[in-house]
């Protein structure tokens, strides 16, 4: 199961790294991922890395902003966030990718773990 974790309360401006220990089952998938879930919206795609080439994609509102990286030493994945805003404030999730194409065309992951609260204060 995939463990996000990393969140906290942060004010606008601020940062924020979260980090998501990865298992070797999700090492099939195409890509890891993190998603976001604000209180009563649907959870949205934020940014992925492919396990191929280390390709990224991100949802245009973080562009610029936020960065996902990898270390493969760790088996980790990391999702650097600066320049935070209010409406940045979600439940965090990483998950496996089994397909993605771009930010918007990719499959939905079958399972998610525990999400990271983040909390941006204006």
């Amino acid at each position: 199961q995939l463990q996000a974790s990393g969140g906290g309360l942060v004010q606008a401006g601020g940062s924020l790294r979260l980090s998501c220990a990865v298992s070797g089952r999700t090492f099939s998938s195409a890509a890891m991922g993190w998603f976001r879930q604000a209180p009563g919206k649907e959870r949205e795609f934020v940014a992925a890395i492919r396990w191929s080439n280390s390709i990224t994609y991100y949802a245009d509102s973080v562009k610029g902003r936020f960065t996902i990286s990898r270390d493969n030493a760790k088996n980790t994945i990391y999702l650097q966030m600066n320049s935070l805003k209010p409406e940045d404030t979600a439940a965090y999730y990483c998950a496996a990718v089994p397909w993605i194409m771009s930010d918007s065309y990719y499959t939905a992951p079958n399972s998610w773990g525990q999400g990271t609260l983040v909390t941006v204060s204006s």
